[in-house]
């Protein structure tokens, strides 16, 4: 069967039009010559003997880079209407560790926060032997441990709740008095809780006035106030443009080091101020500046916190800490994260082992096949898979919430969940 060229841009894009569903074995070749296989949930050939497609359909297929969950948002489940932060996704977290083949006898979340996910997982798993909740914040982890109280007093579960960073993963289990040899899930959500957002003392609200913190671990010591007077020019643009994405970096970057010369900033009111008297009122007007000001408070935020390095570098520690089946899954909420958390999963299921031998690429490579089987069919969550020798991908794309949950928590639009799985 012909195929146009059409169909063939892009090293893994395609466009499949007037299709009907059975089998069409097609090699898609990844860039860098990942040696993975892209395992379908559907199959497609067509009904004529070549495929041609127009720019639009091109277009359309390029751009489809998510899968939006059509879970049915659980309202009791997620506590919607009471004053705690509203876990995103948690329907979908738990269809993640959910599965009649396997059980979860051990799990770690790695960002406690009000413990919202944590207490449905509990429930959710009587079976489930040793929880571990981990938290940088004291202010999260005083509230998950009073809302976890009750949940964590049965005979059999051993628990333990650590203030400590994700980073810390690995020496957090083995300093455990019976130590493992894997864990069966890991859950990292790496959103701002609501009561961090809403709290202005701790500086990462747009709209309330606060001290320039920004601060997940109150006994660090650089806060935003410290880079926006004292760090060099190159390095406040620099953070703009590579952690805000801002466009218009360079001159947010001379706003601020002009009002260096009249006594600094020191507020995020000042700092909100600045960035509304510098934003175009023709970039969309009170929404322009404070897109705008999402941005560079995000920017901010990650380098008062090392937030991407500590990130990839947990990802891979994560991984080491699961059991051979185990999975780890992320919630990612901006562009940033979520391409940390693509690229390193990539990287994790395609090295030859983990200390990073390559190894013989072609003897990894592996045939696309169906993935309904007999072990993942009652998972229809999963759509698309990527297959490497130490794991498994089973979210080719992120999956997105609901447009219900989207309705309802106008904080998740950005959320992605990627799902890894150790072989």
């Amino acid at each position: 069967m012909a195929i146009s060229n059409s169909i063939m841009r892009g090293a893994d894009k395609m466009v499949l039009a007037s299709l009907s569903m059975s089998w069409l074995p097609i090699p898609l070749v990844r860039g860098r010559g990942r040696s993975v296989s892209i395992i379908y949930s559907q199959n497609y050939t067509s009904n004529s003997n070549s495929i041609t497609a127009t720019d639009a359909d091109y277009k359309k297929a390029k751009t489809k880079t998510r899968t939006r969950s059509n879970k049915e948002y659980d309202y009791e489940q997620v506590g919607v209407g009471d004053d705690s932060h509203v876990p995103v996704m948690l329907g979908e977290v738990l269809d993640v560790f959910s599965s009649s083949q396997r059980s979860i006898c051990s799990f770690v979340d790695c960002t406690l926060g009000a413990a919202g996910h944590s207490a449905a997982i509990i429930r959710a798993h009587p079976e489930l032997q040793l929880y571990i909740g981990m938290d940088v914040d004291p202010v999260a982890h005083d509230k998950a441990r009073s809302r976890l109280h009750s949940l964590l007093q049965q005979p059999h579960l051993h628990s333990h709740l650590i203030l400590s960073n994700y980073r810390h993963i690995k020496s957090v289990l083995g300093d455990l008095r019976h130590p493992l040899s894997g864990v069966d899930g890991i859950l990292m959500d790496l959103g701002m809780s609501s009561m961090q957002v809403n709290n202005p003392e701790r500086g990462f609200s747009v709209l309330c006035n606060g001290p320039l913190d920004m601060r997940m671990d109150p006994q660090a010591t650089l806060k935003a106030e410290d880079i926006l007077n004292l760090w060099p020019d190159a390095e406040v643009g620099r953070i703009l443009r590579e952690y805000g994405e801002e466009s218009n970096w360079y001159l947010l970057q001379n706003k601020i080091i002009q009002a260096r010369l009249c006594g600094g900033l020191h507020s995020t009111g000042e700092l909100v101020d600045l960035i509304r008297n510098t934003t175009s009122r023709s970039k969309g007007g009170r929404q322009g500046w404070i897109k705008t000001a999402t941005r560079v408070f995000q920017a901010l935020r990650i380098a008062v916190n090392d937030e991407l390095k500590t990130l990839e570098d947990s990802l891979y520690a994560c991984f080491d800490c699961l059991a051979p089946g185990g999975r780890l899954a992320v919630i990612s909420f901006h562009s940033l994260e979520d391409r940390i958390v693509k690229r390193t999963f990539l990287n994790i299921i395609e090295s030859h082992s983990l200390d990073g031998d390559g190894g013989d690429k072609e003897g990894r490579r592996m045939e696309m096949r169906n993935i309904r089987n007999g072990s993942d069919a009652e998972e229809t969550w999963i759509r698309q898979m990527i297959q490497g020798c130490n794991g498994t991908i089973l979210t080719k794309r992120p999956m997105t919430p609901s447009l219900e949950e989207e309705r309802l928590n106008c904080r998740c639009r950005s959320a992605k969940l990627r799902v890894i799985q150790k072989v």
